[in-house]
């Protein structure tokens, strides 16, 4: 039994042979939102076999550690799966050799493994800990066992007590600003500010995302159109922070739809991260669907985590989505006090993507007046901030990811400082009492 390719990055992989293991590993699958692998053996086990005590196929088994019974079906698409439940019965106190099997089958390295028994009186026991070695570069958690009469709500609050419940569709798209995130329908949590490094290159781009990394910032944004894709790639691995802490967005240009494969092939190559947090279209062109269904095959093959759209509105959001199989999890348009897609914003929030704003300081030629707007310099003196960092501020409230773009060490500090005030309804609506819509850029 293979696993169909989906969005889901948690698995629970299963061996159930009365089936009270299977009832377990359903009840997490509907909790985690995950994708279900029930472990098959090629031969499979008859009541005589399972017969304990008899010198049967079971006990055999159990006594020989080198056993491996051979499984029938694999995981497709392993290397999409961040969290992996492993379920099992207990057998004379051990898991049963076929997981053995399984844990040898693939390259668990940096993957959560979790496992789970069932059984009526025997508890997990050291049958987990037996299993590591199987897998020593997982990052093994607790595991526990449940008997054939434990309940959903069981599983439910051992799940939250890992964090490790579904997110329901209120929490996606919906900014946290303690741990100053947000959670895509992807799956992925990602940063609400970053840096954006339009017009950055060589030592100049290498030095400024050196310096918002060193402010905490942990969300870069990127283009092939930008050509700067190989300095922020470098920036991060000589920046010694773990890979998975910070979150990389690249866009494919139009001139690239014709050929998306060897594009997306050569973003990998140029940022040489082990893979892309999020690839955009970045903006609508000849082959525009195509393109997207190649990132979609990316997506199912591990090379790219979340996908989404650039300068797409909403009559051409209407035209294009109903022809894609995964829903962007991000749109990425131009917004700012002067141009602020009133009408947009929560046309796309309504269709559970999250919304990130380029320009959000109002681009070039046009940052001076915006910063020196007098609503706004009244409201930043008011909470002793600065014009741009109430722009950001109100960026986020209206739920849009801001991802302003400096060489300067002290700016680029000073746009991470936005989490220590909050605007009021009053000036919130002073500022949108602002909107020109006044675009400052062709698309």
């Amino acid at each position: 039994m293979s696993t169909e390719s989906s969005k889901a990055n948690i698995l629970v992989a299963y061996f159930s042979n009365t089936g009270t293991t299977k009832e377990i590993a359903e009840m997490i699958q509907e909790q985690t939102g995950a994708d279900l692998f029930e472990i098959i053996p090629e031969d499979p086990y008859t009541e005589e076999d399972l017969a304990y005590y008899t010198g049967g196929r079971a006990d055999q088994e159990q006594e020989d550690a080198s056993v491996r019974p051979a499984i029938s079906g694999n995981v497709e698409h392993m290397e999409q799966y961040d969290t992996v439940f492993i379920g099992y019965p207990i057998w004379h106190g051990q898991a049963p050799r076929i997981i053995s099997t399984f844990l040898e089958s693939y390259d668990f390295a940096g993957k959560r493994l979790v496992p789970f028994c069932t059984s009526h009186s025997s508890g997990l026991g050291s049958s987990a800990e037996e299993l590591h070695d199987l897998a020593p570069e997982a990052d093994w958690l607790d595991g526990a066992r449940f008997a054939a009469s434990s309940t959903a709500e069981e599983v439910l609050s051992w799940l939250e007590s890992m964090g490790l419940t579904d997110a329901t569709a209120g929490d996606v798209g919906v900014f946290d600003f303690d741990t100053r995130t947000v959670l895509l329908n992807s799956g992925y949590e990602m940063p609400i500010n970053g840096l954006g490094t339009y017009s950055l290159h060589g030592e100049e781009c290498i030095n400024s995302v050196t310096a918002a990394l060193n402010s905490g910032v942990r969300l870069i944004d990127t283009a092939h159109a930008y050509g700067n894709e190989v300095e922020i790639g470098e920036a991060i691995r000589a920046s010694g922070i773990p890979r998975e802490e910070i979150f990389v967005i690249t866009k494919l240009y139009p001139d690239q739809f014709a050929d998306p494969e060897a594009a997306i092939e050569e973003a990998l190559e140029n940022l040489d991260l082990g893979y892309i947090d999020m690839m955009l279209l970045h903006h609508p062109g000849s082959n525009d669907v195509e393109a997207y269904h190649a990132m979609e095959k990316a997506v199912e093959e591990g090379k790219i985590r979340s996908i989404g759209l650039s300068n797409w509105y909403v009559e051409e959001l209407e035209e294009f989505l109903p022809q894609v199989t995964i829903m962007p999890a991000l749109v990425q348009n131009e917004i700012h006090p002067y141009y602020q897609e009133n009408d947009v914003i929560p046309y796309i929030q309504d269709l559970g993507i999250v919304v990130q704003g380029w320009y959000p300081l109002g681009g070039r030629g046009h940052t001076a007046e915006l910063l020196g707007d007098p609503v706004i310099s009244e409201i930043a003196e008011a909470h002793g901030k600065s014009s741009a960092q109430v722009i950001l501020r109100w960026n986020l409230q209206k739920g849009v990811v801001v991802i302003p773009g400096s060489s300067n060490p002290d700016h680029i500090q000073e746009n991470t400082e936005l989490y220590d005030f909050a605007l009021t309804e009053e000036e919130m609506s002073r500022i949108n009492a602002l909107d020109r819509n006044e675009k400052h850029d062709w698309y």
